[in-house]
């Protein structure tokens, strides 16, 4: 019984109520106001009185957890169920109905339904999706609901539009949900056959189709296999031909439609055509045929005749020869006729397959579970041994290599002299690139024990010279002892067939005796552009090496402390440096003749203590006086008015790069190396020069200087002796405490 609406009996329903909205029932359809719906709710979305809204989708049980949507629930979920259909066939001839397979997709986030049927080829009927995807209403009398996923189940029947589907089967994830939300799914049902499918396959077996050409379908492989492309290296031997060579080739298989092309590889400067492909892209016959086809001359089947009507020049129909006289039986090369190891045929040549790269080996690993990819060695067999081919001895007519030369070949050839090494070693600029010795003579004979010679050595050919110092009242005339010519080795046969070995500049350096035909010379001493390129080319000249000569006094170790007594002895002043001789004297007793000459004089050349400057000094002043008198140059005065004035602070010092700038602007009669020895000689540690002296020893007039003796061809005399005949010495003071320290580790006490 209900409350009488009385005061403080009734109910604000409305308390707590947010929602006031009104739903909109009528509406315009086709230009006339009318009920659009009655299902819709009240005010606020609240029911009216004795209404039941019917739930517009399905209703899944409530699991754990937060509440969300059902199209972020089920989002990319869909349910796969196969059906099948049958349908009556109009024309009654062949079967009285077909089977049409379908594929039923429903959506669980909002209940659509989509109905596709699988294509099959040739099957004559409209195929692919059948129904959109929507929602679909039941049929009547529930057409005002929607199918929801409890509709739906292996072996039921669902009926969209009029048309009934029978499920027979789902897949795996379709089972699972169903089981999940409490559904029992049943067990698959056998799907009948389409017996108008049947008769067609029945009848193609046993009958083959009249066609030009039979095509194969190629799209498959060319979609797998597109951009894949195994890779051999391979070798072509064609040295049994004539003019003939082993040639290494690259072959590449291109997997989408089995054509082969092969490439080949030709070292630089071969001589051989560059073609840029050896076989282009086909298939390649294993047994390649006596000659090549033209294009049409190979077909599976040939045309015999035609029928129908010609008059409207159309043809109804070919009349084919169906037992194939005129196919050509070819085998082409596939994947798995290839492998390392083995020869080819390609169109008459034999090539063998000797490696592949890393794809290939991956590809025949994965496909054919090949394991072993051992490579073939691509290299030639050795050579026979060759004949040694014999030459006749030489006859003494004309030089040897002359003479060799007209028993190579039947046209004789001069004999090629080694150009690039004339031109590396040829004179240039300041490089002679000409090694001059001084030497004695070693005789017997009294008078020639003072003959002094100089002998070049040239390194453009291999040649030597022999010169005699022409000197007053000796009773010799000197001059061109041997002419450049090249000097053999003594002891050699005259007469033979190889070439005779002659003396190299390797077996030039002082200290040795030299056999210059039948002419003992020992060398004395050498030039300092000599001694320079010795020491250069050490691997040439090890008695050049100063590391090596300095070994040689280690292993004197023991001695090091006598050694050091001594030199002090000879040092009575206490300069820490001896004279030449005494050093000689003191260092070749100590080394017991383990020290050669060569050596001896590298380790002087290093340790020498540098000379007083002054006569340097004076010689490069009358050198400068000589030029002046020559151009009568004298405006020495307006060169120090010139420095006065630019010496603003009264210094009587100028830099001096400023000093030669005014020297070069003035245009003084000296060359530039000249001027800059000049300028060194008088600069202090500033990088100054007392301008006023400067120019003041250059002035011929008021401070004059000995003239300069002319310079004789001979080398200087001097009062050292050496080996009792007179030789320039290499310096003639050494550093004797720094050869200590350096060999010995020994400290000045």
């Amino acid at each position: 019984m209900a409350l009488p609406l009385l005061p403080g009996n009734s109910f604000n329903r409305n308390v707590g109520k947010e929602k006031f909205h009104k739903s909109q029932h009528w509406g315009f359809c086709n230009n006339v106001m009318m009920l659009v719906s009655d299902e819709k709710p009240g005010i606020g979305g609240e029911p009216l009185l004795g209404q039941k809204i019917k739930p517009k989708c399905s209703i899944y049980p409530k699991g754990d957890g937060s509440d969300v949507p059902s199209w972020v629930a089920f989002d990319k979920q869909v349910l796969s169920f196969d059906a099948y259909l049958e349908e009556e066939v109009l024309d009654k001839s062949q079967t009285n109905y077909r089977i049409r397979y379908y594929k039923i997709y429903f959506y669980p986030e909002d209940d659509t339904i989509q109905v596709n049927e699988p294509e099959v080829k040739n099957s004559g009927l409209l195929q692919g999706t059948s129904i959109r995807r929507h929602r679909i209403t039941l049929p009547p009398p529930d057409e005002d609901q929607f199918y929801t996923v409890y509709h739906f189940n292996v072996g039921t029947e669902v009926v969209f539009y009029g048309r009934t589907f029978k499920i027979y089967d789902c897949d795996a994830f379709t089972r699972n949900f169903l089981r999940k939300i409490g559904v029992k799914v049943n067990p698959p049902v056998p799907c009948p056959e389409d017996p108008y499918m049947k008769i067609r396959r029945e009848v193609l077996e046993h009958v083959e189709p009249l066609r030009p050409y039979e095509s194969l379908d190629t799209l498959k492989q060319f979609l797998q296999y597109h951009g894949k492309i195994l890779c051999f290296f391979c070798l072509w031997d064609d040295s049994v031909s004539m003019f003939g060579d082993r040639r290494k080739l690259i072959l590449h298989y291109f997997l989408c439609d089995d054509t082969i092309e092969i490439k080949e590889l030709l070292p630089h400067n071969s001589g051989q055509d560059a073609t840029k492909m050896f076989l282009r892209r086909s298939k390649l016959p294993k047994n390649c045929p006596p000659r090549v086809y033209q294009p049409g001359q190979i077909t599976d089947r040939a045309v015999l005749n035609l029928y129908g009507d010609f008059i409207k020049n159309q043809a109804d129909g070919f009349l084919m020869d169906r037992y194939k006289l005129g196919e050509v039986d070819q085998e082409f090369y596939k994947d798995s006729d290839l492998s390392l190891g083995v020869t080819i045929n390609v169109w008459g040549r034999k090539v063998l397959l000797c490696d592949c790269d890393e794809f290939t080996k991956s590809y025949y690993k994965s496909k054919y579970g090949i394991e072993n990819f051992t490579s073939v060695s691509c290299k030639p067999p050795s050579p026979p041994p060759k004949i040694e081919r014999k030459f006749p001895p030489y006859n003494g007519f004309g030089s040897e290599e002359d003479s060799l030369r007209t028993c190579i070949g039947l046209k004789p050839t001069p004999h090629r002299r080694n150009f690039k090494k004339f031109m590396e070693k040829d004179s240039y600029g300041f490089n002679s690139n000409i090694l001059r010795f001084f030497a004695k003579l070693v005789t017997d004979k009294c008078v020639d024990l003072d003959r002094m010679f100089v002998i070049s050595y040239y390194l453009s050919d291999d040649t030597i010279s022999v010169f005699e110092p022409i000197e007053r009242n000796s009773g010799i005339t000197g001059g061109m002892f041997l002419k450049r010519s090249r000097v053999k080795k003594p002891g050699q046969e005259v007469f033979k067939s190889e070439l005779s070995e002659y003396i190299k500049a390797e077996d030039l350096y002082i200290g040795v005796t030299v056999n210059v035909n039948g002419y003992l010379f020992r060398l004395l001493n050498a030039d300092e552009y000599t001694l320079n390129y010795m020491e250069q080319n050490t691997d040439k000249y090890p008695f050049s090496n100063l590391k090596l000569a300095l070994q040689k006094l280690k292993q004197e170790e023991a001695k090091s402390r006598e050694l050091k007594q001594v030199f002090r002895a000879a040092d009575r002043k206490h300069t820490k440096k001896v004279d030449y001789n005494t050093f000689r004297d003191i260092l070749m007793s100590f080394t017991v003749g383990n020290l050669s000459e060569q050596e001896f004089v590298t380790i002087v050349r290093h340790y020498r203590a540098p000379e007083d400057t002054c006569s340097d000094v004076d010689f490069l002043i009358a050198l400068a006086h000589e030029k002046f008198k020559k151009n009568m140059f004298e405006n020495f005065d307006s060169f120090i008015y010139s420095c006065v004035y630019e010496d603003r602070e009264k210094k009587n010092v100028l830099p001096t790069k400023d000093i030669k700038r005014l020297c070069k602007s003035s245009r003084l009669p000296l060359s530039d190396d000249l001027l800059e020895s000049l300028l060194s000689r008088f600069e202090d540690s500033e990088k100054q020069i007392d301008y006023k002296s400067f120019f003041s020893a250059l002035n011929w007039r008021k401070n004059p200087v000995p003239e300069l003796e002319p310079a004789s061809y001979l080398k200087e005399r001097c009062e050292d002796i050496w080996l009792g005949m007179p030789s320039p010495i290499p310096a003639k003071y050494i550093d004797y405490l720094t050869l200590l320290k350096d060999v010995f580790g020994l400290e000045e006490e």
